[in-house]
């Protein structure tokens, strides 16, 4: 009988003679061909619930028909100008905005780069120039970006072999369940961490005296959808302000509605000095932005790029933001995001696999372990666990910091219907894998993380 070859092998075979390893990071075998609302579908026509949202791009879904009419325009009218040295309308627009969105009684204005990593590399050159501070802080998990600057950002392990960073002192992140300081209270893992930053990081590394900025995300995406008490970042603003130092908040994964607030921080009740934005920001195409102080962005110094703010990325931004509002995409979030979470405690409390199910609006993590009483990580399940979801049709992917947290962030416009077709996959999954009906040959080829 002949071998039937999909047509998603030989693209993915081409795909592996001539595109850069550097820049791949793959889970299972798929190559996406067209995507629409919360589905993707691949080259052999076969149909996807995409629990990834593209790594958190698609806030408004595959093809919403406002963006698309929105990006369309733009091609039709102007769909490119270097914003650094030609005005555009829209631009402004959208500027004017995410100035009105950020909290805060200060003056704010706002950058506009390409990606998140501009937006994080960006911050780090221009917050020792605008305090006159030399040193950062930032913390362990922290997925910044892949330029020099951002890498040097990050705390995560995908980034330890960049060089550089001199500048940037590393300190622990509250996670209460794996506690760096060991088993704790929720509270008592914040004050633990807290007490690091002061006494040791700005104490004997980092004078506090000479540090520009804190920069810390309000969820931890890649560093593994980590949750920080809710004392934290309250805390973490005190000490910032004691010693007059800023904070900046990474928004670039988890904001424009994602957990059920417009940023991430607000659940806080904080007010950020600076943001930085990117993947849903341009409705899909690139673009990122920094919003924030005035001091900080009117710093005479060039930090611009040709594309940053074109026109076309513009207008997918502010068609996005339209419909984030128009349709309630943050409170949709906050629903089906308690849906999801308490779907997954449920199915948690039936799985010997589960140790921990954590998340905040539609930014999900399940992280799995070996034993539940040492939790022990089990990265191999986790790679086995995703790929087959995607046999059952359902991308996902795993991430943090041992690789064994899956990482569920769809587009906001999900609904109970999806989520709930997604829970009963994902039990039927993770079954699969606990009972031991998976073969390890098929992940050879995908290291993922």
């Amino acid at each position: 009988m002949a071998t039937t070859i999909r047509r998603s092998d030989e693209l993915l075979a081409r795909e592996d003679a001539a595109l850069a390893d550097v820049m791949k990071i793959r889970f299972y075998p798929f190559s996406a061909a067209s995507a629409r609302g919360v589905r993707m579908t691949d080259a052999d026509g076969r149909e996807y619930l995409d629990m990834t949202g593209s790594g958190g791009v698609a806030q408004t879904g595959y093809g919403h028909p406002a963006v698309r009419e929105a990006l369309l325009a733009a091609f039709d009218g102007q769909h490119t100008a270097m914003l650094c040295c030609h005005s555009n309308g829209p631009a402004t627009d959208l500027a004017e905005q995410l100035c009105a969105l950020l909290p805060g009684d200060f003056a704010k204005k706002a950058w506009f780069g390409t990606s998140g990593s501009d937006a994080n590399d960006c911050i780090a050159r221009l917050l020792p120039l605008a305090t006159g501070r030399r040193r950062l802080v930032s913390f362990v998990g922290g997925y910044h970006g892949t330029t020099s600057g951002s890498a040097a950002l990050s705390g995560h392990q995908a980034q330890a072999s960049v060089i550089g960073g001199g500048n940037v002192t590393k300190v622990p992140y509250p996670d209460p369940y794996r506690c760096l300081h060991g088993p704790c209270s929720r509270d008592g893992c914040s004050l633990k961490c807290l007490e690091h930053v002061e006494r040791y990081a700005l104490g004997a590394i980092s004078p506090a005296a000479d540090t520009a900025a804190i920069i810390v995300e309000a969820v931890q995406s890649d560093g593994g959808e980590v949750v920080p008490p809710e004392n934290f970042l309250p805390a973490l603003r005190d000490l910032c302000d004691r010693h007059g130092i800023w904070l900046v908040f990474d928004e670039v994964k988890i904001g424009l509605g994602r957990t059920g607030r417009m940023f991430a921080f607000e659940h806080s009740g904080v007010v950020a000095d600076a943001v930085t934005l990117g993947k849903p920001l341009g409705g899909g195409l690139p673009l990122s932005a920094v919003v924030g102080r005035r001091e900080l962005l009117d710093v005479e110094t060039f930090s611009l790029f040709t594309l940053g703010g074109a026109p076309m990325p513009v207008a997918g931004g502010l068609a996005t933001l339209r419909v984030i509002e128009a349709e309630g995409l943050v409170a949709n979030a906050a629903a089906m995001g308690k849906r999801l979470l308490e779907g997954l405690d449920a199915i948690a409390g039936r799985s010997q696999l589960i140790g921990d199910v954590r998340g905040r609006g539609l930014i999900a993590g399940v992280e799995l372990v070996r034993d539940r009483v040492t939790r022990d990580p089990a990265p191999v399940e986790a790679h086995r666990l995703v790929y087959r979801l995607f046999e059952l049709g359902v991308l996902a992917i795993y991430s943090g910091l041992h690789g064994n947290v899956i990482e569920l962030t769809p587009p906001l416009i999900i609904a109970a219907a999806e989520i709930d077709e997604f829970l009963t996959v994902f039990e039927r999954a993770l079954a699969d894998v606990e009972a031991g009906r998976f073969d390890d040959a098929k992940l050879a080829p995908y290291a993922g993380w």
